[in-house]
């Protein structure tokens, strides 16, 4: 069976069991399933950090939870410690630790904060397989955590995502709730294999904004399979078909993606280095990497004065620029009351989201693509950040 095969592949990686993992049609599955194990529900209030994608906050709310959602810390781009106290309430039951762009939250200090007011952590790992935190692989440390093997993470199963749980009560109760996820149909399997196969051919140089625009439009229409539907868009109500457990075409490819996990790594390295090289070169910040964890740097992210002049300059010139995130719960950028959020309330996280931008690392980029990139940035220097100032002086709406 190729889940059982990808299971043991996994295990390996994140150091448990088999038996401790369970496979999902989208990592967002998995989180709503740790929540239901965790019997959250109407009343309960989920932390959250206030820069993340919306699918986080849509599988709480599902379960009729509330997503509270906390300031972060504009080094790390991760939750920020010191503020997690304030939003604490007695209706507080669990925090979401994110990774993020493959950078683990400092889990010590998040987890010390969670035994004192008894509330329960989950690792959002959906940036960071193959990273680690204090030598440990990001997932292994709170008592469960979620992946995702998305079309831009780590290593892709087109879509995909997975769970680990590090206590035996947990782990039963999240292979019940996989056994009880429908089947992906034989035309979605069949469609994730065809869309898996296209995007090997056009993925990377010219192609790149060309690719992202019609699968932006076909995922919003539903058309193919996408990482994020049209109708998780527009507002926080369950699609019909979205507890779905993982394929036999995602987890034959998880298979084959683990054996190269290595050599995907080392390239992300390579890339990275040679960016923050240029970086340096332009007299500008590269991302902090704190001691107590491995940065995977599925993206490099930098800042720019105005975002949307800079992506077209970049379409124009045919260099591939990511927008992760548009906004604290990325893509939405207006009605954020529906997905309870209140503008203002999180300046630093809003001021960065509308400034940053990212760079590729994964095989798509070779040398020479790094070499346009060059070119470009030192053609387009003075738009560029060195980093953001969030004194009271510089104001937080610029």
């Amino acid at each position: 069976m190729p889940h059982e095969k990808y299971k043991s592949a996994l295990a390996q990686h994140l150091d448990t069991q088999p038996e401790n993992i369970t496979l999902f049609w989208k990592g967002r599955v998995g989180l709503y399933g740790i929540l239901e194990a965790m019997k959250i529900g109407p009343g309960d209030e989920v932390i959250i950090p206030a820069f993340t994608c919306v699918v986080v906050a849509n599988a709480i709310l599902y379960l009729g939870a509330k997503p509270v959602y906390a300031e972060i810390d504009p080094k790390t781009f991760n939750i920020d410690i010191c503020k997690i106290n304030q939003v604490i309430s007695p209706r507080s039951k669990v925090i979401i630790a994110q990774n993020t762009f493959g950078l683990s939250s400092d889990l010590d200090g998040i987890l010390e904060i969670a035994k004192k007011h008894q509330l329960r952590v989950i690792e959002d790992c959906t940036h960071g397989f193959g990273g680690t935190y204090k030598d440990k692989p990001n997932g292994s440390i709170a008592e469960a955590a979620f992946f995702s093997s998305q079309w831009n993470k780590t290593f892709s199963t087109g879509i995909g995502g997975m769970v680990v749980c590090n206590t035996p009560e947990l782990a039963t109760a999240l292979n019940v709730f996989e056994k009880k996820c429908s089947k992906p149909s034989f035309l979605e399997s069949r469609m994730l294999g065809l869309q898996m196969m296209a995007r090997n051919q056009i993925q990377g140089g010219s192609a790149y904004w060309s690719a992202v625009k019609l699968y932006r439009y076909l995922s919003d229409k539903n058309i193919i399979t996408g990482s994020s539907q049209g109708e998780e868009l527009t507002e926080p109500k369950m699609p019909e078909d979205y507890l779905k457990k993982m394929s036999g075409v995602q987890a034959r490819r998880g298979v084959k993606e683990l054996k190269r996990l290595e050599e995907n790594l080392r390239h992300r390295t390579k890339i990275t280095n040679l960016y923050k090289e240029i970086f340096k070169k332009l007299k500008l910040n590269i991302p902090f990497e704190p001691k107590y964890a491995k940065h995977t740097y599925i993206k490099f992210p930098f800042f720019v004065k105005d975002r949307t002049a800079f992506l077209k300059k970049a379409e124009e010139e045919k260099i591939p620029v990511g927008d992760w995130f548009l906004s604290p719960i990325h893509p939405i950028e207006t009605d954020f009351e529906l997905w309870q959020y209140s503008y203002f309330l999180n300046p630093i996280a809003e001021k960065i989201s509308r400034h940053i931008l990212n760079l590729n690392t994964d095989f798509s980029i070779r040398e020479k693509d790094v070499k346009h990139i060059e070119s470009f940035l030192i053609k387009n220097k003075s738009e560029l950040i060195a980093q953001l100032d969030f004194s009271r002086e510089a104001g937080f709406l610029g």
